[in-house]
């Protein structure tokens, strides 16, 4: 298993790469490369590897969702938080009764249980894949503001939902309002598990004064945090995303190092686990039909269009409903929340693709109940979540390109940033100045120090000038202007510079060690310039 695995890991990651090559779906590609793999008879038993239910819920999500949470914005969620509530509260447990209802209705063998069980195994849609296109496209920063808020937390609504479902069903919850206080307990005590290790962890980095050692600390806080939520029975997922926006608010206050640091790990972190489990979806087909023997084809083909068509049906009318209803009746709700556009909610509406995390919840659910039953319907609750994740993945990550273009929606904020951003580099610059002016007026100036301050001068006015600059037309219209004519030229010099140390290594001049702290200055360097 472990070279399996293994293999996996490695092809994923090379397809991903392949992917973005191409400026393709690399979720939408690895979960095909995954289903052909499972088709074709030769590669079937050599690539096949169950999905471990634990592997996904302890290995793979916690360090996702504290990606994702890191990135985010605290301003635009709480700037955002009526509809992202509606999207990642409301509608998970709205799909979740809509969805038992109806497998209810068109699978015999499930039980009201067992059938709000699978409604909480498909409700939360894996927003990677709709972000990741929104963000190649340009949607507006809303849309990707409400996906991104969604995908944080509707995991922790559906699990706990999840876990709340599958104790009626085995019989480890003895009634109704036994599993309402279980979620209330889930949420509540991951919530705070999350606020307390989240602001520990902060405390502990403010204190280490070592990126390299913050960094370490910060890969290893989400294992710690969702199992420290889950010891005492609370939502591991909201603890994760709690802690990851804590630290993530009060990243600005790290070392530049442990920022930048920080970045390229998690950014590549994310692309092998991300790679990693869209893969291992397509390669579930064969386990997942092997468990269908007995079950008439009729059953299974009525069953999986109606549980399909009803996960993209509620999500629709439940994205629709709340935009425009709550606007209607409330005029708070207008005043602070810019009407949106009918193409804008839609490509929220049809953002439903499912993921990683609802095979691993179907997969997790036992063969038998605590009275040693089988499970009901087990079998037919596995293959309709995979229906719903392959489905939703295919339907919607081939046609949501294509409706983001066709309607328009993209995003105008280009310039409004750049407007900002210049004004704000301007205030700075003239901070930056009047502290410099500081300095040399509280000590004796020499010729170095008059030499020194002038150079300075210049490259906080350039700093200044570049932010402006990049408002008007482009250079093509109107030439090179300055501020771009230093940075070309220092970049120049700084890959001579390079190509010069790297010749005196290899000629035995200088040591290895000697020349990685020599590139990293350059590097850093060469960061600024590209960045400013």
């Amino acid at each position: 298993m472990g070279a399996s695995l293994l293999t996996i890991l490695v092809v994923s990651v090379l397809l991903a790469a392949v992917a973005r090559r191409y400026d393709v779906s690399a979720p939408l590609a690895l979960v095909v490369a995954g289903l052909a793999t499972g088709l074709i008879p030769g590669l079937r038993n050599v690539a096949h590897i169950d999905l471990n239910p634990q592997l996904v819920l302890y290995v793979l999500l916690p360090p996702l969702l504290w990606s994702a949470g890191l990135e985010s914005s605290y301003v635009a969620l709480r700037r955002n938080i009526r509809p992202i509530g509606m999207l990642a509260v409301g509608l998970p447990l709205a799909t979740t009764f809509a969805v038992g209802f109806v497998a209810y209705k068109t699978v015999p063998e499930l039980t009201v249980a067992a059938a709000l069980t699978l409604g909480a195994i498909v409700a939360p849609p894996d927003a990677v894949s709709a972000t990741a296109v929104g963000r190649r496209l340009g949607l507006p920063r809303r849309i990707m503001a409400l996906l991104g808020g969604e995908s944080l937390l509707n995991d922790a609504t559906a699990l706990t939902a999840y876990k709340v479902s599958l104790g009626l069903a085995i019989g480890t919850a003895v009634s109704w309002g036994h599993g309402l206080a279980t979620f209330a307990f889930a949420a509540v005590g991951g919530a705070v598990v999350g606020v307390a290790l989240g602001g520990a962890i902060a405390f502990v980095r403010s204190r280490l004064d070592d990126s390299l050692v913050e960094s370490a600390l910060g890969l290893v806080a989400p294992f710690i945090i969702y199992l420290a939520a889950e010891q005492i029975h609370g939502s591991g997922v909201l603890a994760v995303v709690v802690a990851a926006l804590i630290l993530g608010q009060r990243s600005t206050r790290a070392s530049y190092a442990t920022r930048l640091q920080d970045t390229a790990v998690w950014k590549a972190v994310q692309l092998v686990l991300e790679s990693f489990a869209f893969l291992m979806i397509g390669l579930q087909l064969p386990t997942v039909v092997g468990e269908l023997a007995g079950i008439t084809a009729s059953v299974i083909a009525i069953s999986s269009a109606a549980v399909l068509a009803t996960v993209i049906v509620v999500r629709i009318i439940w994205v629709y409903l709340f935009a425009y209803v709550p606007r209607l009746l409330s005029r708070r709700v207008r005043e602070r929340e810019p009407a949106p556009a009918p193409a804008e909610v839609f490509i929220v509406s049809w953002a439903g693709m499912r993921g990683v995390v609802s095979l691993a919840a179907a997969f997790g659910v036992p063969i038998t109940t605590l009275s040693g039953a089988p499970f009901p319907g087990r079998p037919q609750l596995v293959f309709l979540t995979f229906v719903v994740v392959i489905g939703t993945l295919l339907l919607h990550g081939l046609t949501l390109p294509w409706l983001i273009r066709r309607l328009g929606v993209q995003g105008d904020e280009a310039r409004t940033d750049a407007i900002a951003a210049a004004a704000a580099q301007d205030k700075a610059a003239r901070a930056a100045a009047e502290r410099l002016d500081e300095l040399l007026a509280e000590q004796e100036v020499t010729d170095v120090h008059e030499r020194a301050a002038d150079v300075l001068r210049g490259w906080n006015t350039r700093r200044r000038n570049a932010a402006w600059e990049r408002l008007g037309r482009d250079e093509e219209e109107i030439g090179e202007s300055p501020v771009s004519a230093f940075r070309r030229l220092r970049l120049e010099m700084l890959a001579a510079e390079r190509a010069t140390f790297i010749a005196a290594r290899d000629s035995g001049q200088i040591d290895d060690e000697v020349l990685r702290n020599v590139l990293r200055g350059l590097d850093f360097e060469e960061a600024t310039l590209n960045r400013g």
